[in-house]
């Protein structure tokens, strides 16, 4: 069977594209070495249990340990009971061993203990049994929540002391989270806040994305396997849509690969992977579908509404940050700024805030365009103030994200306005004090600025500053047409029928811009 690249499960070197798992985290086989116990957290689909799996195979074909990957998600129906759970984890720990160990280095029948005790007295029999130090890689920890994964935390601290002879020469957790963010609810919080149920870790890991050069690396294999070439620029670009998140880096390959271009003999271009980007942002994969869920959870939130005004993080928890970017949503750039992880993310985040707004937009005729498909500018201009003035107002209140409102129902109709014919390009960025949008519709292009004028700004017109960022914008986005649109969210305004204003400018520089009050 050729091998493909893969966006379900685990990679298996024989069936798929890969990388060497151990590359991303070469921590762990000292941390193995040192009979540390610790925690490996990364988002989903960057290749934690490929890594962890593969590495296991090889320290026990290696012969001096016998190791293993196994996971807790099958006790995770049965978080308020700790014995079911426990029973449903040993179950699927047992299933694991029979395929990934030589039988003498498999558990032997678990022993009977009372619920709460049982993960313990089943590793400590494992361990005493087994011919050689056993090393445990425990996927999907928090896939548990509550009292059984309060339970088996404390349970695997409780015998650390005893280790290796009674419990597992090295122990690692593995999951979404680091341990102080498990779910757990308990005492009034919703997550344990501390690692002291597990604070016997030696060192909390994740796992990085791929580099530019190893995207090429991937995709090469590919070209050898097969003949067919991936451009240069067809890698760069791929690169720059992704940054490296491996799930999404072989999902634009596989759609190229398997939908877009069946010949070998042709080669994959930026074209290609464009359209590739599309396809997938349409589709909204369960990897996708999954991030934009996380939307809704406030530590998100708070990270995620200030970015798409270009407000700066004010008074917001470290935690909330740490969260957000464990999650693999935002990143930190090399300064230190926060961005959203990638581009492709950045559009599932905005189409999926403004899903609800698009559905609830009744139909209208697009007034601004030519018998020739050009577009009339200023129609376009009175068409969205007339829209802003029949559904602005009732689109805002049903919004998820209040403070962000505004942003989001102009990207919805800006997204009713491209559909079929265009694109919407957004730049999103903290302490920017604004947002940037790049219209293109049949071939031509809008710059739009996107500021709000709050209680706290009270003396200070934006206008200003708008304008000056509208034209350095404008210069970028390549266009000399440009809206800046203002969002007046002062207390005291008038109503929004007189408070809304249009005013056509022409700048130093020739550049012709609409400034629009709301």
């Amino acid at each position: 069977m050729p091998r493909h690249f893969n966006t379900a499960g685990p990679c298996r070197a024989e069936l798929h594209y890969m990388l060497p798992p151990e590359r991303r985290v070469p921590e762990v086989r000292a941390l193995v070495e040192t009979q540390a116990y610790f925690a490996l957290h990364a988002p989903r689909q960057v290749g934690k249990t490929t890594a962890l799996t593969a590495l296991a195979a090889s320290l026990t074909r290696e012969g001096r340990y016998a190791a293993v990957m196994v996971s807790m998600e099958t006790g995770a129906p049965f978080s308020a009971d700790v014995g079911a759970a426990e029973d449903a984890i040993l179950d699927g720990w047992r299933h694991a061993a029979t395929f990934a160990l030589p039988p003498e280095l498999r558990p032997p029948a678990w022993p009977a203990a009372a619920p709460g005790g049982r993960i313990q007295a089943a590793l400590s029999a494992w361990t005493t049994a087994c011919p050689r130090p056993l090393v445990v890689f425990i996927d999907e920890v928090d896939a548990l929540r509550d009292q059984a994964l309060v339970s088996v935390l404390r349970q695997m601290r409780a015998g650390h002391n005893y280790r290796p002879t009674a419990l597992p020469w090295s122990l690692a957790l593995v999951g979404l989270r680091d341990v102080r963010d498990y779910k757990v609810a308990s005492g009034g919080a919703d997550r344990l806040n501390t690692a002291s149920p597990f604070n016997i870790k030696v060192e909390s890991l994740t796992m990085r994305d791929f580099t530019a050069e190893e995207v090429g690396e991937l995709y090469a294999q590919h070209t050898a396997d097969t003949g067919q070439p991936f451009e240069a620029d067809a890698v760069a670009r791929a690169f720059e849509l992704t940054r490296g998140q491996p799930w999404l880096v072989n999902a634009l390959a596989y759609v190229i690969t398997t939908k877009l271009v069946g010949d070998r003999t042709q080669a994959v271009t930026v074209a290609h992977v464009d359209r590739a980007r599309d396809e997938l942002i349409e589709r909204q994969d369960t990897h996708l579908d999954s991030l934009a869920e996380r939307l809704r959870d406030p530590r998100v939130r708070a990270v995620v509404e200030p970015m798409i005004q270009g407000a700066p993080l004010a008074s917001l928890a470290p935690d909330d940050l740490r969260f957000a970017i464990d999650l693999g949503l935002v990143r930190r750039d090399g300064d230190g700024t926060v961005e959203v992880a990638n581009p492709i993310y950045r559009e599932i985040i905005v189409r999926s805030l403004t899903d609800a707004m698009r559905a609830s937009i009744p139909k209208f005729a697009p007034t601004w365009l030519g018998p020739e498909g050009a577009v009339d500018w200023q129609r376009l201009r009175e068409a969205f103030v007339a829209f802003w003035l029949q559904h602005g107002e009732a689109l805002r209140g049903a919004s998820a994200y209040p403070e962000a409102a505004p942003h989001l129902v102009l990207m919805a109709f800006l997204h009713r306005v491209v559909n079929g014919g265009g694109r919407v390009e957004r730049e999103l960025a903290l302490g920017s004090g604004r947002l940037d949008l790049g219209v293109e519709v049949h071939g031509e292009r809008l710059g739009i600025e996107v500021k709000t004028w709050r209680d706290a700004d009270k003396s200070r017109d934006p206008t200003v500053a708008g304008l000056a960022q509208l034209e350095e914008y404008l210069a970028r986005f390549g266009t000399t047409r440009g809206w800046l649109v203002l969002f007046d969210q002062r207390s005291g305004q008038p109503d929004l029928p007189e408070r809304i204003s249009v005013e056509a400018r022409v700048t130093a520089n020739g550049r012709e811009i609409s400034v629009i009050r709301l």
